[in-house]
């Protein structure tokens, strides 16, 4: 059974994009002002008879800034997008990249060996593989005909 995370925030940014797009900058507005809106990683997640992988973008992250945590069945990842400081030429047009704070939780949906999940980061993704527990299978009890 995959796992889907409905986002309602998703729409809203979207549609707050658009209305902006229809009318340009505001004026006044510091061009060099950081993006305000909501936003969380686009995320993958797979699942297959001994494990659970999840995928992340995270892009421009250092990995010291993220950290992923297991607490019960829900995957935490959580971190920071840092708005760069140094910047030779502070003149942009436009700034559509999101910074700040993000905070994803997925609830896994199966039990698993959380002493044993693995993150890796390469190129802008984490990945995170979570091992499955062994589900306890209900045993069959005869029922044997009471003589009497």
């Amino acid at each position: 059974m995959p796992i889907v995370r409905w986002d309602p925030f998703r729409e809203l940014v979207q549609a707050r994009d658009e209305i902006g797009r229809w009318f340009g900058e505001f004026p006044g507005r510091d061009k060099t002002e950081r993006k305000s809106a909501i936003w969380a990683p686009d995320v993958d997640i797979k699942e297959t008879e001994k494990e659970v992988v999840v995928r992340a973008d995270l892009p421009g992250i250092k990995m010291e800034d993220i950290n992923v945590s297991i607490d019960d069945d829900q995957l935490i990842i959580k971190g920071e997008r840092k708005f760069e400081k140094e910047e030779k030429d502070k003149d942009y047009i436009r700034v559509e990249r999101s910074y700040g704070s993000f905070y994803r939780s997925f609830d896994v949906g199966v039990p698993i060996k959380a002493d044993e999940v693995k993150a890796s980061y390469a190129d802008g993704v984490l990945e995170i593989t979570i091992p499955k527990a062994e589900v306890k299978k209900p045993k069959k009890v005869e029922i044997s005909k009471k003589e009497s």
